[in-house]
């Protein structure tokens, strides 16, 4: 017997757990990875432009991590330039 209760962070959990789904989740070791990754990015290997939805001034990150967070104008990376 198990008791689920509708929403968690405003995720519906009782579908989720009706349809018998599964759901995994985790977290990258930025530390370890970015390096490696950044030298690949400025040797032309990996080009991650595709994520990359607003371009602003360093001035303007609040503005920026505003629309991120709120998700406004189909925003999913912001890059910030001085």
């Amino acid at each position: 017997i198990g008791v689920y209760g509708g929403f968690v962070d405003k995720f519906p959990m009782g579908p989720l757990m009706n349809k018998g789904l599964t759901i995994r989740s985790g977290q990258t070791h930025v530390h370890r990875y970015m390096k490696p990754l950044l030298e690949h990015v400025q040797r032309g290997a990996i080009d991650p432009s595709f994520v990359i939805t607003h371009r602003m001034r360093l001035q303007d990150a609040p503005k920026g991590y505003d629309m991120f967070n709120h998700k406004r104008d189909n925003c999913e990376k912001v890059v910030l330039s001085a």
